[in-house]
């Protein structure tokens, strides 16, 4: 039986002003799967990561046609809440930004700006997400001390956590290994294979290796356009198209 699509992408183009930064995109999104997208820097890999949660709305300049369906409905259709859709889909950025706050702060942040306000249910979203993350025993008896004391692979890995406390469906995450050491990106690579089993998540990996040890499926990008799609397996085993597997075997990008 075929996966659920979470996203439905058709025919979308992105331009910022005349630059034409997606082409004719189309891909499919699967429920609970992990999806890497791959390609050289500045193929359009971020810019198609930020049309998933709207992201690029605060760009200006930017036009977008075709469409994008997130359990079926359009995001880009007028009536789409763009404040519920983020929550949703969140999003983890390649260097770990936790808010200048303590670390409990950082998490309460987003369910307070959703109408939280009960102590006790407040208090144990910041249990479940740190165990969520791996993080619960290592700052449980500093969660009033500043994140920013944290190391880089704790800030990326309570940055997810800040995510996971609004009840996403979607992770978002742009590179989000990128700025770590091997010991912190190798915790990072195995949580996510752990909340790929609950959520949907879309990664934007500059690493093969990477790609092939967390995602399921693969998507390569070059110059704006996406070249293949395929299980992760058959894109790095047996590629379809030449430049695929040209890239994948290093010999541009």
């Amino acid at each position: 039986m075929e996966n659920k699509k979470k996203f439905e992408i058709k025919g979308l183009n992105l331009y910022y002003g005349n630059f034409q930064a997606l082409k004719e995109i189309g891909i499919n999104i699967y429920e609970k799967e992990i999806t890497a997208l791959i390609g050289p820097s500045g193929c359009g890999k971020s810019t198609f990561l930020r049309t998933l949660n709207r992201m690029n709305d605060v760009v200006p300049g930017v036009t977008i046609t075709g469409q994008v369906r997130f359990d079926g409905k359009d995001i880009y259709d007028k009536d789409c809440d763009v404040m519920e859709l983020r929550k949703k889909v969140g999003m983890v950025f390649q260097k770990p930004n936790p808010f200048p706050k303590s670390v409990y702060e950082n998490i309460v942040y987003g369910p307070r700006i959703h109408g939280m306000r009960n102590k006790t249910d407040i208090d144990s979203i910041v249990e479940r997400t740190l165990k969520e993350v791996g993080l619960w025993n290592e700052v449980k008896d500093r969660l009033n001390k500043s994140a920013m004391g944290l190391s880089g692979g704790q800030q990326q890995r309570l940055c997810i956590a800040r995510c996971l406390a609004v009840e996403p469906e979607v992770l978002l995450m742009d590179e989000p290994t990128s700025a770590l050491d091997p010991v912190a990106t190798s915790k990072i690579e195995a949580l996510l294979q752990d909340l790929g089993k609950k959520y949907t998540i879309v990664i934007v990996t500059h690493n093969m290796q990477q790609a092939g040890r967390v995602s399921k499926y693969t998507s390569f990008f070059l110059t704006g356009e996406i070249i293949e799609t395929n299980t992760t397996e058959m894109i790095f085993s047996r590629p379809d198209n030449r430049k695929t597997e040209e890239y994948i075997s290093g010999r541009f990008g």
